[in-house]
C-alpha cells in the first residue's frame, strides 16, 4: 500500500505572491485540504474528495465574495451604485465612472477579486494533482474506475476553466494558471491575451464534454455537478466573447453548435414560473446548468452555516438595509438596482421580470412596501428605493427556527435562457431566424411572440432576462457588441474601459503582469 503525504503549497505561495487586503486564501480550509494525515490513493472510495472540495471552493466566497459581487456589479447601468452610502468604498463609485487611478488600482477590493478567482484555479490545479495520484493507483482492467476519475478530472476543469472567465471579463489579460507548477511561478508568469484565456476555456471544453455525463446536473451522480451540457454552454459563452460583434465570425458557428447540441439533447426547459425561479422551488430545476449549492440541513436548531461556508456574503450582501423591525428579510443593501433598469422593464411591460427582478422598499423608515410574497420592506436611511429581488427569499420558505436571510438557497449561474438566447442571436448574426429559441423565453416572461426578431431585440431580451443577475452579462453583451460608449457615453473609452486595471499588490508581486 502507498501512501503519499498530501501537500499545501498553493495557499502558502498565494499568499507570498498574491498579498491580500481583507482575506487571504486558506483563511478557511478547503474541505479536500488535509495538512497532516496521510491519503491511501489506492483507496477509490476516497477519489472524490478533491472534487467536493473545488465545489466547496467555488461556493466559499471563490465566485461570490461580496466585494467581487460589488465589482462586477457596479459598472453596469442596471445598478444604482455599490455600497448604501457614497462614503463606504468610494472606490466603487470610481470604478463604475470607468476611473483607472492609483487609488482605484491600490484598491483592497481588486486585489479581493484577483486572489478570489486565481486561489479557486490554483485549487482546482491541486484537486486535478490528487485525481492524477489517484489514477495512477487504479488497475489497468477498472476501466469503471478510470472513466470515474476522468469525469472528475473534467468537473475540476470546467471549474478553473470558469474561474478564468470571470477573471478575464474582469481584468481582460491575465494569466492562465493550468499546472501546480504554476504555483513555483507566480512571481514571473506572464499574461495571456483575453482572446487566448477564450481560447483556452473552448480547448478545455471540447477536451472535458466526452467525459462529463451525458445529464442534466440536476440528474447528475452528485445532484447538481457539471455535466456535459454546463461545458457546452461555457464553451457558447467562450465563444461568443471571441466572436465580438463580427457576424462573419466563425465563432458563431462554435456558438450555434454548442447550444443546438443542448437544446437538441431535449433535456431542458425553462422553470414555468420566472418568480419562483430564484427561490426555494426553482433550485436544480430543469433549467439550471450549473449553480452553486448551499443547504440549512433542514434542522431547526443549530449553526446554520457549515464552517467556512457562508451564502451571505451572496444574499445577505444584497437584501434590504435599514431597521427591517426584527424581519429575517433583511441585509446590508449593496448594488441596489437602478431607476435605469425599473424604466427599461416598465417600458417593455415586462411586468414579470420587474415583479422577480425588483423589490421596494417603503418610502420612509417607517413606512414599508410589501413584496409579492406578503413580507414587508421598511425604507431606509440611505434613500434606495430597490433590492435585487432576485436574491430575496420569502420568509414564507426558510427554515421555522432557522430565519436567516437566503439560507438554503441556491446561487445560480448558468440557465437554460441564456443557451436559448445565445442560439438565437447566433442565427441571426449568420442570417437566419431565430425566432423559435427567442419565443420560449418570452413565453415565460407572458410577453407576445416577435417576428422576424433582430440583433437589438435579442440583446435587449438579454438584459431584461439576466437584469441584477451579478455576473455582468449585460456589461459583458455591451463591451463584446461595441455599445458601451452609446450607453455610458463618454466617460467609457473604448480599449482602456472595457476592464479594471490589474491590481498594484500584483504588479509589484510580478512585474510581467505589467
Amino acid at each position: 500500500m502507498k501512501n503519499i503525504k498530501y501537500k499545501v503549497l498553493a495557499g502558502y505561495l498565494l499568499v507570498l505572491f498574491l498579498t491580500s487586503g481583507c482575506e487571504k486564501f486558506l483563511d478557511k480550509p478547503l474541505e479536500n485540504q488535509q495538512r497532516s494525515e496521510e491519503i491511501d490513493y489506492t483507496n477509490l472510495s476516497l477519489m472524490y474528495a478533491p472534487v467536493s472540495g473545488i465545489y466547496r471552493a467555488a461556493a466559499d466566497d471563490r465566485l461570490v465574495h461580496w466585494i467581487d459581487l460589488s465589482i462586477r456589479t457596479v459598472r453596469e447601468d442596471d445598478y444604482q451604485q455599490g455600497a448604501p452610502s457614497a462614503n463606504d468604498n468610494p472606490e466603487l463609485m470610481s470604478i463604475k465612472n470607468f476611473q483607472r487611478d492609483a487609488t482605484v488600482q491600490s484598491y483592497w477590493g481588486l486585489n479581493q477579486s484577483w486572489i478570489s478567482y486565481f486561489s479557486l484555479a490554483i485549487a482546482a490545479n491541486s484537486a486535478l494533482t490528487e485525481l492524477k495520484l489517484f489514477a495512477a493507483a487504479i488497475p489497468s482492467g477498472n476501466t469503471a474506475d478510470a472513466a470515474l476519475n476522468r469525469r472528475y478530472q473534467a468537473e475540476v476543469r470546467f471549474i478553473r476553466a470558469y474561474a478564468h472567465l470571470m477573471a478575464s471579463r474582469l481584468f481582460g489579460d491575465v494569466p492562465i494558471l493550468t499546472d501546480s507548477d504554476d504555483i513555483a511561478r507566480l512571481a514571473t508568469i506572464g499574461k495571456s491575451t483575453a482572446a487566448q484565456v477564450r481560447q483556452f476555456i473552448i480547448d478545455e471544453m471540447d477536451a472535458c464534454i466526452p467525459d462529463l455525463e451525458d445529464l442534466r446536473p440536476n440528474q447528475a451522480t452528485h445532484q447538481g455537478s457539471v455535466t456535459r451540457y454546463s461545458a457546452l454552454l461555457l464553451k457558447a459563452k467562450a465563444a461568443a466573447d471571441l466572436a465580438g460583434n463580427d457576424n462573419a465570425s466563425p465563432h458563431w458557428n462554435t456558438v450555434l453548435e454548442a447550444t443546438d447540441a443542448i437544446i437538441n439533447s431535449g433535456k431542458f426547459s425553462l422553470y414555468g414560473d420566472f418568480y419562483q425561479l430564484f427561490k426555494l422551488p426553482g433550485k436544480l430545476s430543469n433549467e439550471s446548468l450549473f449553480e452553486l449549492q448551499y443547504s440549512d440541513f433542514g434542522l431547526a436548531t443549530g449553526d446554520i452555516v457549515r464552517p467556512g461556508v457562508d451564502w451571505g456574503t451572496f444574499f445577505r450582501w444584497q437584501g434590504p438595509s435599514g431597521d427591517q423591525r426584527g424581519s429575517a428579510i433583511s441585509g446590508a443593501g449593496w448594488v441596489p438596482p437602478s431607476q435605469n433598469i425599473v424604466d427599461f422593464l416598465n417600458a417593455r411591460n415586462d411586468s414579470v421580470r420587474l415583479k422577480t427582478t425588483i423589490l421596494s422598499y417603503g418610502a420612509t423608515t417607517d413606512t414599508y412596501a410589501t413584496t409579492p410574497s406578503g413580507d414587508r420592506i421598511y425604507g431606509n436611511p440611505f434613500g434606495i428605493k430597490y433590492f435585487n429581488g432576485k436574491t430575496y427569499l420569502p420568509s414564507s420558505q426558510m427554515t421555522p427556527g432557522r430565519m436567516e436571510y437566503g439560507a438554503n438557497n441556491n446561487v445560480r449561474i448558468l440557465r437554460y435562457s441564456d443557451v436559448l438566447l445565445l442560439n438565437a442571436e447566433a442565427r441571426v448574426r449568420k442570417g437566419q431566424s431565430g425566432d423559435a429559441p427567442f419565443r420560449l423565453v418570452r413565453e415565460r416572461a407572458k410577453l407576445n411572440p416577435i417576428t422576424g426578431v433582430t440583433l437589438a431585440q435579442i440583446l435587449d431580451e438579454r438584459r431584461a432576462e439576466f437584469a441584477c443577475e451579478w455576473w455582468g452579462e449585460r456589461f459583458n453583451d455591451l463591451v463584446r457588441t461595441g455599445r458601451a460608449q452609446q450607453v455610458f457615453g463618454s466617460r467609457f473609452v473604448p480599449g482602456q474601459s472595457e476592464f479594471v486595471p490589474i491590481p498594484q499588490a500584483q504588479l509589484d508581486a510580478n512585474t510581467n503582469l505589467r
